[in-house]
């Protein structure tokens, strides 16, 4: 994210904390999808996912005068996201979540056989990452798929710097160690 995005961002919140409802919508149009697809990931279930994004977005809303700046909106917006899907998840614990990760898409350049193995590495990878455990999938997630900092995960999920690059040393060893025992070598086709 450029500079100018940041502060395009906090002017947007501070907008918001005067009650304006078009620095809402851009806002919202801004960031909705990437609140969807970690709020999916975490909660892995669309209907809660989609929740989600009015929760969190309604509490923008409503707290944008608290926000103090210490750290990018993206990496605010993603703290509320996590901190609503664990409390939705432990209000759901009786239900049983589906795991509906997306599917591999095919890559139109590709021919066939190579698309078959990125889609067969894709699922191995999926499955790999659900075997690890939630602090280390939170890690991961949040560092590879948001391209977080460990700044900014530790502030996310609220863990010092260091336990940050101590789970991410661990995750990607727990990681490589299942993508081999999964036949997967190292590289993509």
């Amino acid at each position: 994210m450029s500079v100018t995005q940041a502060e395009s961002d906090e002017t947007l919140i501070a907008r918001i904390a005067k009650g304006d409802r078009l620095a809402m919508q851009v806002l919202y149009g801004r960031h909705h999808v990437r609140v969807y697809r970690f709020g999916l990931r975490l909660v892995r279930h669309e209907q809660i996912a989609e929740d989600l994004i009015s929760e969190v977005f309604l509490d923008v809303w409503r707290q944008a005068g608290k926000f103090e700046g210490r750290s990018a909106v993206s990496t605010w917006l993603l703290a509320i996201t996590r901190f609503k899907a664990l409390s939705a998840l432990r209000r759901r614990k009786d239900v049983e979540l589906e795991d509906e990760a997306a599917n591999a898409i095919e890559d139109t350049s590709d021919d066939p056989e190579v698309a078959a193995q990125k889609k067969n590495t894709g699922e191995a990878l999926r499955k790999c990452l659900t075997a690890l455990s939630s602090d280390h999938r939170d890690i991961i997630d949040l560092v590879y798929y948001h391209e977080k900092s460990v700044e900014e995960v530790a502030e996310i999920v609220g863990i010092p710097e260091n336990t940050v690059k101590t789970r991410l040393f661990y995750a990607r060893k727990k990681l490589a160690e299942l993508l081999k025992a999964a036949g997967v070598e190292r590289g993509w086709p």
